[in-house]
């Protein structure tokens, strides 16, 4: 990783459902076990899950005993969520704020788990530097949600919002189709869509990191792509075992970061995606696990140029102090 180691969903159903599940709790002294259900979206959100998803398989994980579920957009997320099935989620950190503001607060972010994952890629070798954007065609998927957001944000900064046109698709397959057929157009692509696409056409390259484009521009604030939430009662209820989650999952990460091949066979094992993408991809997706005034400082900062762009990409107004572990 180069830098640290360590959409727009509005939620109509009310408050009142919250939670109709709560966590169980099996009790005997010091062999007292707390449930904890765990859910992530597929894709880099749920990567540094995998090693602790391989040691629950063997039983309790210091003190908790981990079930987990994968799921493949957040639409399917959210609703599980305000239902109150599932008490730990790797989601989006927009989507983390929406909840958040349509709920009265009734979740709470533990930890900021990965920054960009979003490259501007091309054909030939023209592209090194935002400067170089100019003239160009971006072909781009993701209008009205964080993607576009971001881009806007990140040309307007670079004073490149005149030069730039953005041409906006429908999925990331047809920003590839459209790149290999525009031979001076560039495209914004997600990782692992973007390791797929170079194992699929050797030609394209990464043309500029979008966290290196967001520290030029905002060198104060991380691009941030997902978030480790908690629904509060949970947390109120079972502080130790939050506390024994977040220290499992910093070494869950910690191990993807560190021992790619092992890891790749395990999203691979779990249908993140298949294990040769995830040998290429884990180490340019950026899992972390920030947490405590660092994570405040960082989302905070990234959620207020989201509500900038658009009010309701974080649900209309930005999250409280207690929004933050």
């Amino acid at each position: 990783m180069p830098r640290r180691l360590i959409s727009t969903i509005l939620v109509a159903i009310v408050a009142a459902c919250l939670f109709a599940q709560p966590a169980a709790e099996a009790t005997g002294g010091d062999d007292a076990v707390t449930q904890v259900r765990v859910a992530a979206l597929k894709g880099p959100t749920a990567m540094g899950l995998v090693q602790l998803m391989d040691r629950s398989e063997d039983g309790a994980v210091n003190a908790n005993a981990y079930t987990f579920s994968l799921v493949a957009s957040p639409s399917e997320m959210t609703p599980r969520i305000v239902r109150g099935e599932v008490d730990i989620a790797a989601l989006p950190a927009n989507l983390a704020g929406v909840i958040y503001n349509n709920t009265d607060g009734a979740i709470q972010v533990l930890a900021v788990n990965t920054l960009g994952v979003l490259y501007i890629v091309e054909h030939g070798d023209d592209v090194h530097s935002l400067a170089d954007l100019a003239g160009k065609t971006i072909y781009a998927s993701g209008k009205g949600s964080t993607p576009e957001y971001l881009l806007d944000y990140i040309l307007d900064e670079a004073g490149l919002s005149d030069s730039v046109k953005v041409e906006w698709k429908s999925e990331h397959a047809e920003c590839v189709a459209a790149l290999v057929n525009d031979g001076d157009g560039v495209a914004l692509l997600p990782q692992p869509f973007v390791t797929t696409a170079m194992m699929q056409d050797d030609s394209i390259r990464v043309a500029i990191d979008l966290n290196d484009a967001w520290d030029e521009v905002s060198p104060d604030s991380s691009l941030i792509t997902g978030v480790i939430v908690a629904r509060r009662e949970f947390v109120e209820d079972n502080r130790d075992a939050v506390d024994a989650f977040l220290a499992d999952y910093a070494l869950s990460t910690a191990f993807a970061n560190e021992d790619t091949k092992a890891a790749a066979a395990l999203v691979g094992k779990y249908g993140i995606v298949p294990e040769a993408v995830a040998l290429k991809a884990l180490p340019e997706c950026n899992i972390v696990c920030i947490t405590g005034d660092e994570m405040e400082s960082d989302l905070s900062a990234y959620l207020e140029v989201l509500y900038n762009a658009n009010p309701a990409s974080v649900g209309g107004s930005l999250p409280g102090e207690d929004f933050y572990y």
